[in-house]
């Protein structure tokens, strides 16, 4: 599936704000085998007094801009076309929970795409006594790997309610698991924090939903915003596997990738800071518009 993408995030200053700096991560990946970014850029108006365009540890593009002058308004664009790859569905070689901790143990790989960065706590994903309780009631010791990450998907799914206003982007997992209310991103911080309590590497993704689902298919929840979904390491045959547990579903085509980290932290599309007096408003706007099917010809 390919699609034509754009995202747009502006802010507006009560006040004229100097000195900001912000890292962007805006542009979706390249990823082999799943992700092709065929082309993108991530603008800014006014035109930034600095810019640099890199790649961070993890393998996401990142922006940094820099304003010496004093704004009232600006405004974040990123426009491109991105080729999604339909990838068969395997079946389950993954171990059995409890011989995971000796192939995390083993994997020899210290690089972003290692299980052993995402095991631990993270800055926004701590120890959490009672949703580890939580996914410890709903496993076994005989249970695989991905088998244990579907099922705390499918419970969190039933279990909690996609809500726009019961959080906010600095609301802890806590906080939202015990509401049982948030959006994408309270579903993948509490998903992320339930697996690592009971051994699985867990990752956070950031990127966008197609807007309108196939013929006959239900819409998905976070379609008008960017998205937020889990990466779970389930051993060393099987490797990454990416799922929604806003929507319980294995991420497919319908899923488009910007940025991996292991929690929000790391893949905030704008991040940064500001000097300045007053309130800000911001706006978020995300189209993301299939214009081909894999086989189909221009």
């Amino acid at each position: 599936m390919i699609y034509d993408i754009t995202l747009s995030i502006s802010y507006q200053f009560e006040s004229p704000a100097g000195a900001i700096r912000n890292m962007l991560r805006m542009q979706p990946r390249t990823l082999a085998g799943e992700q092709v970014l065929i082309s993108g850029l991530v603008s800014a108006e006014p035109r930034p007094d600095y810019r640099r365009d890199a790649t961070d540890f993890f393998g996401n593009a990142t922006t940094e801009i820099a304003y010496d002058s004093a704004l009232t308004d600006v405004r974040f664009r990123f426009s491109g076309r991105v080729r999604r790859i339909a990838q068969v569905q395997e079946l389950d070689l993954s171990p059995r929970l409890g011989e995971l901790v000796d192939e995390i143990f083993a994997a020899g790989d210290v690089g972003p795409d290692g299980p052993h960065h995402f095991s631990g706590p993270s800055e926004r994903v701590k120890s959490e006594p009672a949703i580890t309780g939580f996914a410890r009631d709903l496993i076994a010791p005989d249970m695989s790997v991905l088998g244990a990450v579907r099922a705390i998907s499918g419970a969190l799914y039933r279990e909690m309610t996609f809500d726009p206003e019961a959080t906010h982007v600095e609301t802890p997992p806590a906080e939202s698991f015990k509401n049982r209310r948030g959006v994408c991103q309270d579903f993948t911080h509490v998903m992320i924090a339930a697996l690592r309590g009971i051994g699985i590497p867990a990752g956070y993704v950031s990127g966008f939903l197609r807007t309108e689902p196939p013929p006959g298919r239900p819409r998905l929840e976070g379609a008008d915003a960017m998205h937020a979904w889990v990466q779970a390491w389930c051993g060393a045959e099987t490797g990454w596997v990416q799922i929604d547990p806003t929507n319980d579903c294995l991420v497919g085509t319908d899923h488009v990738v910007v940025a991996i980290g292991r929690d929000y932290s790391d893949v905030a599309p704008v991040r940064g800071s500001i000097r300045g007096i007053g309130r800000q408003k911001t706006k978020h706007q995300v189209d993301v518009i299939p214009v081909m099917q894999d086989g189909d010809f221009l």
